[in-house]
């Protein structure tokens, strides 16, 4: 066994170890401890770029306790790290970087539960990643779960935190009996928890009922974690209590998680017995992408309160990132990772971004702001520079990966899909530029006189979930930290897609991802797969009329909110908000609504 496969191991272990020895020697001065937690962060960090860089040939797999398959059954659990496995635990890495060091100037007080919290969650996340086995997908997903749902309740003085964590955890355990249910169901057809084994064991049997509840299951487990409508409720009250330095993490990295799992799961355990039903399967999911990138981008339009902006904003960009797994192709995968990429770097700026707007004036209302931000030039081309990307503006990175989901979309016969997109990225772009131009040049409206006629939207839930830190003080001067990581985070939002090599290493990480025969091959047979060339693809002119759309779409969206004017009917709005009404009973049966239509629709696309 190489030393690069017991990377696989102790990318996991480092961050968790930190945890124990931040909670076990907690008398230790709050320097030690984020000396720890960097290190660890930085050291995981690293060790997951090498395995991505290792992966690029063929998954490295790394046997636990040394327990190889026998005569092709695996007989223990593996780590199989692939390229888009080993990448996104990278961003995971680089976020909590990122996260840790504004945290260090953010809170006034740093306590070592919330260090030993963050590593939890940074471990939970990165396990996720590389692990080959079923089961361990659901371990890993509690316990990133765990640790985020005590992380939203950070500050448990205030009743507002523990309400967003409790709606948080109830939801995403609800999903979570779904995901083991799902997991116990394929265990009694095929005796296997081994990703690979179980995608072999399913080639030679039909794709009955069984088959389909057990994939359903799984996937609405994880489309759950990933914010899908109408399984998200729980997302915009966490990220409104949760610390800006926590929301980072949820935005940048958890919910893409989500969405990761499905894709895993989709290409490995379910390859084979989707492929009959792969017409309707996809357009099951595709619609259910397309619910979700416009629902949230309307509510994203709405609202005044900018975590809560932001976090709606995510919904409607995790709903782009849905419809590119959802088309069960290689060129639209690619695209939904490298738009993901793109994205949680852009998102993760942004939510630092408005924790130094908190720390400095003590709101993150977009009414009260107006014009205070004049005085962080720079903090303002950052929220400029967020708006191009999630706009998909032209040559950013998320512009790559429409492009991608764009291309792959025509040639599915899905005409309109890409203008779809193109509005949803649109709407959210032009929310974040309208709070832009308020917030830090004093342009527009200022606050309604009516509130009860254009309350906000958490005015309207009985304070269920109010900004974070409702009484935090406002601070005279922000230290550098607060503004240089932002703006660094941005800066790779912006040019990580010019990378040379960059987009067409996805498009080929995509295509390999999606092999299910050369995936088993290296992890039942422990052989390198022989790998098909992969032809990259070039950006159309239509990428680029689409993204020019999108962009003109934002512009004018920003100059009609500026003005005070609703871009959709009073009534609609109203029902979005309602239906948002931070009670936890009301998220369960929305989620139970969602499982019993979704559910129907898939059982009808794969056993019908």
């Amino acid at each position: 066994m190489t030393s690069v496969q017991h990377l696989a191991p102790f990318a996991v272990v480092t961050p968790m170890l930190a945890a124990t020895v931040i909670a076990g020697l907690s008398f230790l001065p709050r320097r030690a401890h984020e000396i720890v937690a960097i290190a660890a962060a930085l050291a995981s960090t690293t060790m997951c770029a090498i395995l991505l860089v290792h992966a690029a040939d063929g998954p490295v797999v790394y046997w636990v306790g040394n327990w190889h398959p026998h005569q092709g059954v695996a007989l223990g659990i593996s780590l199989t790290v692939d390229q888009f496995g080993a990448g996104i635990a990278t961003l995971t890495g680089a976020l909590v970087v990122a996260s840790l060091v504004y945290s260090t100037r953010y809170f006034d007080e740093l306590e070592p539960p919330y260090l030993a919290l963050v590593m939890a969650f940074m471990a939970g996340m990165v396990a996720f990643s590389l692990t080959g086995d079923l089961f361990d997908m659901f371990v890993f997903f509690e316990l990133m779960s765990v640790a985020a749902f005590a992380l939203t309740a950070l500050r448990i003085e205030e009743r507002a935190p523990i309400q967003g964590a409790i709606n948080f955890a109830v939801t995403n355990s609800v999903a979570g009996f779904a995901l083991l249910v799902g997991i116990a169901l394929l265990y009694g057809r095929t005796g296997a928890l081994n990703l690979a084994q179980i995608g072999q064991s399913l080639d030679h049997q039909p794709a009955d009922s069984l088959v389909a509840v057990a994939l359903l299951l799984v996937v609405v487990a994880f489309l759950t974690k990933a914010a899908a409508v109408p399984f998200h409720f729980w997302l915009a009250d966490a990220h409104a209590v949760a610390p800006a330095p926590v929301s980072i993490l949820f935005s940048g990295v958890m919910v893409e998680l989500g969405v990761f799992g499905a894709a895993r799961v989709l290409s490995t355990a379910f390859a084979q017995p989707i492929q009959p039903a792969l017409p309707d399967l996809r357009m099951v999911l595709v619609g259910l992408g397309v619910v979700t990138a416009v629902v949230a981008g309307v509510n994203c339009f709405q609202q005044r309160h900018l975590k809560r902006l932001l976090a709606f904003s995510t919904i409607s960009h995790m709903g782009i990132v849905i419809c590119g797994v959802a088309l069960l192709g290689d060129r639209a995968l690619a695209g939904a990772a490298a738009y993901a990429l793109g994205h949680g770097l852009a998102k993760g700026s942004l939510f630092l971004g408005t924790g130094t707007l908190l720390y400095h004036y003590g709101s993150i209302d977009e009414f009260e702001l107006r014009g205070k931000g004049r005085d962080l030039p720079l903090l303002g081309v950052v929220f400029v520079a967020g708006a191009l990307v999630l706009a998909t503006a032209p040559l950013v990175t998320t512009f790559f990966g429409k492009s991608l989901i764009d291309d792959a979309a025509l040639s599915a016969d899905y005409w309109w899909l890409p203008a779809v997109l193109a509005l949803a990225s649109g709407l959210t772009g032009a929310a974040v530029l309208r709070a832009t131009g308020r917030v830090f040049l004093g342009w527009g409206t200022p606050a309604p006189r009516d509130p009860e006629g254009t309350e906000s939207e958490e005015a309207g839930q009985e304070e269920s979930a109010h900004e974070e830190g409702a009484d935090v003080k406002a601070h005279a001067s922000v230290p550098v930290v607060l503004v240089l990581v932002p703006a660094v985070l941005m800066a790779a939002a912006v040019v990580a897609g010019l990378v040379p090599d960059l987009v067409p290493s996805i498009e080929r990480a995509g295509a390999h991802f999606r092999d299910h025969v050369g995936y088993a091959t290296a992890v039942l047979a422990e052989r390198a797969p022989v790998y098909n060339a992969v032809a990259t693809s070039h950006v159309t002119v239509t990428a680029w009329i689409y993204s020019l759309a999108s962009l003109a779409a934002a512009a004018v969206g920003a100059v009609v909110g500026l003005r005070g004017h609703q871009v959709v009917p009073a009534g609609i709005g109203d029902a979005l908000r309602a239906a948002h009404s931070g009670h936890v009973g009301d998220y369960v049966a929305w989620w139970t609504f969602g499982m019993a239509v979704v559910g129907g629709l898939v059982v009808w696309a794969v056993a019908g």
